[in-house]
């Protein structure tokens, strides 16, 4: 971007809140194409509908880039008798209620994640937030939980031990990371899900200047170097135009409104 734009590019990291402080440091911030968002689209689909934010979702933010996507792995441990995602959801309605999966903890991308796949198979299983994934693997290994929604990223420390399984991903298509694990929709019809990082503008940044940042992600995306890394570290490669990313973000609120009478809200 730095080469494309001919100007220096400064990442500030804004912690706090799950990213919500940040989020709202560049709502707040001058429309002049200066300061930009980058993070999980999630903070503006997902975040409002689970805890206080302060900043407007539609209206204070102007689309321009999804980077990168990584979609959610329903995984059990070794020992649930379940070899398919067929063979889970037979055993799960067997014991409707009887059963739980694992969360980053409640409202998390984790937890919504596993909700929308349950809702389409029409399960029913008992929820445990933990903070963190990590945790939620360890319980899930020991068998104290049955199932959990991870990125194939996360799931890398694990797939080689042979202590957990995975038996759907919630992509349109099978991932390049696990191309032996089918795709969710494969066995029952149920919305695409993922983690979309992007890079938004305050709203009312001019519409020329959002093109132009646009064309700059969108050509580094683009790089085989680029391209490369994110798919080492275990995400898609995306680059869409600002009209499309609109349209993931449509899609992304649509899908969490689904479930939205079923997350459980963040701690304060």
């Amino acid at each position: 971007m730095q080469v494309a734009l001919k100007q220096t590019v400064i990442v500030q990291n804004d912690v706090g809140a799950g990213g919500i402080i940040g989020t709202a440091n560049v709502a707040h911030a001058k429309p002049d194409g200066y300061t930009l968002f980058f993070g999980p689209i999630a903070l503006l689909t997902l975040s409002p509908l689970t805890t206080k934010v302060n900043y407007d979702p539609d209206k204070d933010f102007a689309p321009v880039s999804v980077v990168a996507s990584t979609a959610f792995v329903v995984t059990v441990n070794e020992a649930f008798p379940a070899k398919t995602l067929a063979e889970f959801i037979a055993e799960v309605k067997k014991k409707p209620g009887s059963y739980s999966y694992a969360s980053a903890g409640g409202g998390s991308i984790t937890q919504v994640a596993s909700l929308l796949f349950l809702k389409s198979a029409g399960l029913q299983m008992t929820h445990v937030p933990y903070r963190g994934v990590g945790p939620a693997f360890t319980d899930l290994i020991a068998g104290n939980v049955q199932m959990l929604s991870a990125t194939p990223v996360e799931l890398t420390p694990y797939t080689g031990s042979k202590k957990v399984r995975p038996l759907g991903i919630s992509s349109e298509r099978r991932s390049r990371h696990m191309p032996g694990v089918p795709t969710i929709s494969e066995t029952v019809s149920s919305p695409f899900v993922a983690t979309y990082n992007g890079i938004l503008a305050p709203k009312g940044t001019p519409q020329d200047v959002i093109e132009q940042i646009s064309k700059a992600v969108v050509a580094a995306v683009k790089t085989p170097e680029f391209s490369d890394r994110l798919f080492k570290i275990g995400v898609e490669a995306v680059g869409s135009t600002p009209e499309d990313m609109a349209k993931t973000i449509q899609a992304d609120k649509k899908s969490w409104l689904m479930v939205k009478d079923d997350i459980a809200p963040q701690e304060k």
